[in-house]
């Protein structure tokens, strides 16, 4: 029983570990990706990060990105819920059981320059850009730059080198 109970200590130990792990690569996205001009209202609109499923890991990206900026813009997180407009977004975080959505969020975002990250088993095969993974308690990502590049975004070779998988197949 003292196990159990220490296995699961080390499991909530490690949840905010991989949340802020989480929250620092999206915010490291933003540098590595070329977003059209067209992709901000003004001049001096903030760079946005939408997160769609959980309130406490925005919490997490919020502090992450505290005063910092994205290509000069401040970065911005915004909550946002089932069938929300995703105007003015510039990276949109689907997360857990709202991936089931992403049909629907892709649809609604066709030719706007998001770049829609995912946390899902199969989220490249659903047509996310980027997808994060546990791997040996690690979180490593997977990135598709065609449909980025369908949505008028470019992804640096940069980050492409360092995914931990790379899938180049149109959705």
């Amino acid at each position: 029983m003292l196990t159990h109970i220490a296995d699961g200590a080390a499991q909530l130990a490690a949840q905010p570990i991989e949340a802020q792990v989480k929250a620092a690569f999206l915010y490291k996205f933003g540098a590595y990706v070329a977003w059209p001009n067209q992709a901000f209202e003004k001049a001096d609109s903030p760079f946005v990060i939408a997160v769609m499923g959980a309130d406490a890991f925005a919490d997490v990206l919020e502090q992450t990105t505290a005063g910092r900026n994205v290509n000069g813009r401040p970065v911005e997180v915004h909550r946002v819920r089932r069938g929300a407009s995703l105007t003015g977004v510039q990276i949109a975080f689907i997360m857990g059981a709202e991936t089931s959505t992403l049909p629907d969020i892709l649809a609604a975002t066709k030719g706007q320059s998001i770049l829609i990250v995912t946390e899902a088993e199969r989220g490249l095969d659903s047509g996310s850009m980027i997808n994060f993974v546990l791997e040996q308690d690690k979180v490593r990502f997977d990135i598709a730059p065609v449909p980025a590049e369908q949505n008028n975004l470019k992804i640096s070779a940069r980050l492409l080198s360092v995914a931990r998988k790379v899938v180049r197949r149109a959705s």
